[in-house]
């Protein structure tokens, strides 16, 4: 909105700053976390009076389950609306990245609070059916992977480059085109194109045959993290915290890929308009870092799946617009483990279970509460149960394990980035 007057007023002194992509991320940012700071004590004064509260907490789980009683839930609307309103007044809506981000910010707020309201107001702790959320995450992917292969405004220049002139800057592009190449971290001057999987059905049938390994890849990307972010949502500051130092990162490769300047620096291939993005990531930081403010511990707000599968969303689309999911692994590295650390928990368990066994893994899944649990919470509940991997006898509190995990996630987000140069 504000863009598109401001553009047709750039005549004005100071206005054309509104037309910098810098100036317009600081100041959505800003605007995001004085909205989310704001919104969020509205939200968390009228869900309290209304007794609107999640679902009362398994001990099994959460040993601190009864100090989070009456918390109100859906956090997740404060994020959203935090981002939403900079987005609209601040962002192109024209820009086809913008529309995808936003798009992916509503359907993905949708499930989740779908989700959250069966929870909550149906008194039903088990939540959406399961496949009911794989399904709207794979439409959600179905979108993102079928936009960027048939939309025209989507396009990519592989390799930029610039030189002097006359005196005068010339950039040179190699041609606009549609690609399913993708930047391989630690290998400089070479992308990886997934055509190049199926070169065996010959030169033609193979790119048809790679977009549709992207889009079913899109598909499993915005699975799989927002299902780890959702997985990570378990302590006071926790997931919020993790999201906005990989939204930092994220913004930081979103500026490089739409810079003519800096892609041609970082060797990454250059994709004209994603620099929109880094708006959108900036007030995805900026509602995150207001959103701790009342989430920090003792929490006062949950996220809820509102907001857990709404930021995993988020981090996987934004990953597989600028062509960087191969990164993910590394830079959502907390999450990747969080998702591996129950999937093996539970194999581990059903697979002992059979032979009237009780064998765990760790003490608790995911990862995170391994740590918040001694031994003797667990055989609280299950007495006969042994352990793989027992770790120390002392657990920790929440606050020193949410931070230990935001420092790791910073060094994984700093190597990420470092990945670029360290080619």
């Amino acid at each position: 909105m504000l863009y598109s007057l401001f553009t047709y007023f750039n005549s004005l002194f100071g206005v054309s700053l509104f037309t910098y992509i810098s100036f317009r991320a600081i100041i959505a940012g800003i605007m995001a976390l004085c909205i989310s700071i704001w919104f969020g004590k509205w939200f968390i004064h009228w869900m309290t009076r209304h007794k609107i509260s999640e679902t009362q907490r398994d001990e099994k789980i959460d040993p601190a389950a009864k100090e989070k009683k009456n918390v109100p839930t859906m956090g997740g609307i404060i994020v959203i609306v935090a981002i939403l309103f900079p987005c609209l007044l601040l962002g192109k809506l024209t820009n086809v990245y913008m529309i995808l981000m936003l798009v992916t910010m509503v359907l993905m707020g949708l499930l989740g609070f779908t989700d959250d309201y069966i929870k909550t107001f149906r008194k039903n702790k088990d939540g959406l059916n399961g496949w009911v959320k794989i399904a709207g995450q794979v439409l959600l992917g179905l979108i993102v992977g079928l936009t960027l292969r048939f939309s025209p405004a989507v396009t990519m220049n592989e390799v930029v480059s610039s030189h002097i002139e006359n005196n005068i800057e010339v950039v040179d592009k190699t041609p606009e085109i549609k690609s399913t190449q993708t930047t391989i971290p630690f290998v400089k001057h070479h992308n990886f194109n997934y055509a190049d999987l199926f070169s065996w059905l010959g030169e033609t049938n193979k790119y048809r045959a790679g977009w549709i390994f992207f889009v079913l890849l899109t598909v499993f990307v915005v699975a799989a993290v927002s299902n780890g972010a959702n997985l990570n949502d378990g302590m006071d500051g926790m997931c919020a915290g993790n999201s906005a130092i990989i939204g930092v990162a994220l913004l930081v490769l979103a500026y490089m890929s739409g810079s003519v300047v800096f892609a041609e620096y970082f060797d990454v291939m250059y994709i004209p308009g994603s620099e929109e993005i880094t708006i959108f990531l900036a007030t995805f930081i900026g509602a995150l870092v207001g959103y701790l403010w009342w989430n920090g511990f003792p929490a006062q707000v949950f996220l809820g799946d509102t907001g857990s599968l709404t930021i995993g969303g988020i981090i996987g689309v934004c990953a597989m617009i600028i062509h960087k999911e191969l990164m993910l692994p590394l830079l959502c590295g907390v999450f990747l483990v969080e998702s591996l650390g129950v999937i093996i928990q539970t194999r581990v368990y059903k697979f002992y279970k059979k032979r009237n066994r009780h064998v765990r893994v760790w003490r608790g899944t995911p990862i995170h509460d391994h740590f918040r649990k001694s031994i003797e919470d667990v055989r609280k509940y299950d007495p006969t149960c042994t352990f793989v991997f027992k770790g120390s006898e002392n657990k920790h509190h929440e606050v020193k394990i949410v931070l230990r995990f935001c420092i790791v996630t910073l060094i994984l987000a700093a190597v990420t980035i470092l990945t670029l140069k360290i080619r």
